[in-house]
């Protein structure tokens, strides 16, 4: 038996790669979702950009080695993997595929509503 095709995708272009240098992180909303984009020693990664703890945007946070801190609550995730470091966050945070096409930042996110967890 074979798995028929997974789910829809589609490629959205969020930001300048120039935006977010090493070291950085920027806020961008994709159908009014917050993600969140890391740029950590040259690599750009996307995770949900509010805490899966209470709704606080991590761009208020803080870069800490290969984590973001959330100011609200100092629960630690790591930008790989989104996992949840330390409490009071429990749930990982989603992250998203980046892809860096001529200079842009971009997403691949399922077709419909932006996936987070809460």
């Amino acid at each position: 038996m074979t798995a028929g095709p997974g789910p829809a995708t589609r490629h959205v272009p969020v930001a300048h790669a120039g935006e977010v240098p090493p070291g950085t992180m920027l806020m961008v909303q994709v159908d009014g979702t917050n993600i969140l984009l890391v740029n950590l020693e040259g690599v750009i990664r996307a995770m949900q950009g509010t805490c899966s703890h209470e709704y606080f945007e991590l761009d208020k946070g803080f870069i800490t080695g290969d984590s973001i801190t959330c100011a609200l609550h100092m629960s630690r995730f790591d930008v790989a993997s989104g996992e949840a470091l330390d409490p009071p966050a429990e749930l990982p945070l989603r992250t998203y595929p980046v892809t860096v096409v001529d200079g842009r930042i971009v997403l691949e996110l399922p077709e419909g509503q932006v996936p987070v967890n809460e």
